[in-house]
């Protein structure tokens, strides 16, 4: 019975095999009844930008003892697994030239029994002849009954834009807004994170636009219990830089070498791991060490650059993870991503920095993304669901929006559960390259090269970051405005920690997104670029107007609203009365303002000349300077009477948030 069984699907499986010939795509097949509907059904994404020569299979949980029976006894002799102990997906192996079947994820002796709850272990990958027709290798392995999956193992893109240029080393700039007095002497050029509007980077760069950094680092600078997974290329562990803040396993840096010394499944991993190569860490990457960078490079050193969390020189910064998914043009593929991913759930990030996707429009709705439960879509939902910081109740995921001008957001950051991040130049506007439209979540500064190139040909309009070698270099595109967000987003939850706060990871997403300033003003007008043919564009401005997420993150407030206190903007250049009926609740109208206490400095720093002055209920103030300050408002609240009895006096603190308006518009939020 059994060989006749076996003879009979060898039959089928030459059919399917010609008649797989025919397909066009295997996302274009029949969606009807019947066989060929349920095939189809099976099959995650399409052919298109997939890896030759591999897939993922996600065997039924009733096959999967008798699959991790069969490649445990080839692998425990030291041999590689080519059998699953399923007779008729045996048979599809033989056909196509197996090379190898082995588990996607490895086993974790200490996440086992959750990688099992949450159904990873029933991913596997197969490696076969490259030679062998995809599209009819995946619609033979989806025809086996105890196959519930395949997946096309597509190619993530890096989403970046140009080259790194190495910074030319010069005296330090000096930061006339600054208030925290970090040493750092190339901060001055880091405009990102404190734009003075200094005329030598750009003409018409304005200041404030930046993610707030000077304001807020005040308050927090970095907490070394968050740690921010960089899913990149590898990152220079040991840049003079970065090395205080790197993610260490100390298990494995006082272990053998060659061995898994922590039992994770990964050996040699102390500082990350290179999922392209399996194994440890070796060459560092432009790309992710100038990502790494802006997240936390060490803060206070007398060393080069800042990072938004990098701390405050007293081995009090973020840490870095790095998860390497690229090594230059290569890697990149959904299994290495997943792996990754899975990878910095089990051991400790809380955050997730990514900065690639799949091609803008390549996904273009959730349900589309959704629907074939990929590999990494789980990886990235076990990670949401996992607890590394007391301050989150699951993981941060941040994408880069992508730079190819379009009007949708690449996957997976366009995904709702997940942050996707627009790019801005250094005068607010949208950089020429940014994606923008739906699945787009927030902006940050990503820079913009034509600004500063097109005038005085310098790259000092891009970010500014570590580079590999123990350098500095310039980079742009919604790769560098991403991390700004998941730095801002690393000190937000050292903040909460720091006043013992905790929230759930829908509320701390919207609080992210809703510590935001107004950049639809900003979204009118034109601007030039070069086009990758190397001839002059004009870009209209106004078709991403509402289409950059819902602001320019601003690190300031994202502490302010950690710590619960109201922000309200102001707009700079002229006296403005403020009304403060709205930010006092419904029941307001029996409170009188007694008064508003703001120190001196922080007068000085928003340029205000004199006080703010009370009328008619109302505060009056001018504030010249962008920038942010606490305020402490006095009311009575309750009325009081002619024979002594008197309402009560309460203060309550605001932070002034102060941008100004863009001419064109006039608006304000």
């Amino acid at each position: 019975m059994k060989r006749t069984k076996t003879l009979w699907s060898l039959l089928l499986l030459s059919l399917a095999l010609v008649l797989g010939s025919c397909a066009k795509d295997a996302t274009e097949q029949a969606t009807g009844a019947g066989p060929e509907a349920e095939i189809a059904s099976k099959l995650i994404f399409s052919s298109k930008n997939a890896i030759k020569g591999e897939l993922l299979v996600y065997f039924g949980e009733e096959a999967v003892p008798s699959v991790e029976k069969s490649v445990m006894q080839v692998t425990r002799a030291g041999g590689v697994a080519t059998r699953s102990g399923i007779v008729d997906f045996d048979a599809v192996l033989g056909n196509i030239g197996v090379k190898a079947l082995q588990r996607l994820f490895p086993v974790d002796e200490r996440n086992e029994e959750r990688t099992r709850a949450a159904g990873l272990h029933r991913w596997y990958i197969v490696d076969f002849d490259d030679n062998v027709d995809l599209d009819q290798a995946a619609r033979s392995m989806a025809r086996i009954a105890e196959v519930s999956k395949v997946q096309f193992n597509k190619q993530l893109m890096h989403v970046r834009d140009g080259k790194v240029t190495p910074l030319i080393e010069t005296a330090a700039t000096p930061q006339t807004r600054a208030a925290i007095g970090f040493n750092d002497p190339q901060l001055g050029k880091q405009w990102h994170y404190i734009n003075t509007g200094d005329k030598s980077i750009y003409s018409k760069i304005k200041a404030g636009a930046d993610v707030n950094c000077d304001e807020a680092w005040q308050y927090c600078t970095g907490d070394p219990r968050v740690v921010v997974a960089v899913v990149d290329g590898a990152v220079q562990w040991d840049h003079p830089d970065l090395e205080a803040n790197m993610w260490i396993n100390t298990r494995e840096q006082n272990g053998t070498e060659g061995r898994d010394d922590d039992s994770n499944g990964y050996a040699d991993d102390i500082h990350g791991y290179n999922f392209v190569d399996n194994q440890k860490l070796t060459k560092a990457d432009d790309h992710g060490t100038h990502v790494a960078g802006t997240v936390a490079a060490v803060n206070n050193n007398a060393t080069g650059v800042c990072g938004v969390a990098g701390g405050s020189g007293k081995n009090d910064g973020v840490k870095i993870m790095s998860c390497q998914i690229f090594r230059g043009e290569e890697g990149g593929s959904a299994a290495i991503t997943a792996k990754a991913i899975k990878y910095a759930a089990d051991n400790g990030a809380a955050i997730i920095q990514c900065s690639f996707g799949y091609e803008a429009g390549d996904v273009t709705s959730d349900s589309a993304y959704t629907s074939g439960a990929s590999a990494e879509k789980q990886a990235i939902d076990y990670f949401t669901s996992t607890q590394n910081c007391a301050a989150v109740n699951g993981g941060i995921a941040i994408f880069a929006a992508g730079n190819d001008l379009a009007g949708i957001s690449g996957y997976p950051g366009a995904y709702r559960d997940y942050i996707s991040v627009t790019s801005m130049s250094c005068d607010y506007t949208p950089a020429y390259y940014t994606n923008y439209g739906p699945g787009c979540n927030v902006a940050a500064p990503g820079g913009d090269a034509y600004q500063s190139y097109l005038e005085n040909r310098t790259e000092a309009a891009q970010v500014l970051s570590t580079i590999p070698g123990g350098r500095y270099g310039y980079m742009q595109g919604t790769s560098m405005a991403c991390p700004h967000v998941s730095g801002v987003a690393a000190l937000g939850l050292s903040y909460a920690l720091q006043l013992g706060k905790t929230f759930s990871q829908s509320e701390f997403r919207t609080l992210l997104l809703t510590s935001v300033n107004d950049i639809n003003q900003y979204c009118t007008g034109t601007k030039q670029y070069i086009t990758d043919q190397g001839s002059m564009a004009t870009l209209d401005l106004s078709k991403h107007k509402k289409g950059m997420g819902t602001g320019y993150i601003d690190a300031y407030q994202v502490l302010m609203n950690v710590r619960g206190i109201t922000c309200i903007p102001i707009p700079a250049g002229s006296q403005y009365t403020l009304n403060m009926q709205p930010y006092l609740g419904d029941g307001n109208l029996n409170m009188t303002i007694r008064g508003i206490d703001i120190s001196t400095g922080d007068m000085e720093r928003l340029g205000m000349t004199s006080k703010p002055t009370l009328f008619a209920n109302q505060i009056i103030l001018k504030c010249t300077k962008p920038g942010s300050a606490i305020v402490r408002i006095s009311l009575m609240a309750g009325n009081g009477n002619d024979s002594g009895m008197n309402g009560m006096q309460i203060t309550k603190e605001f932070a002034l948030i102060v941008r100004e308006i863009h001419s064109q518009n006039g608006g304000w939020l």
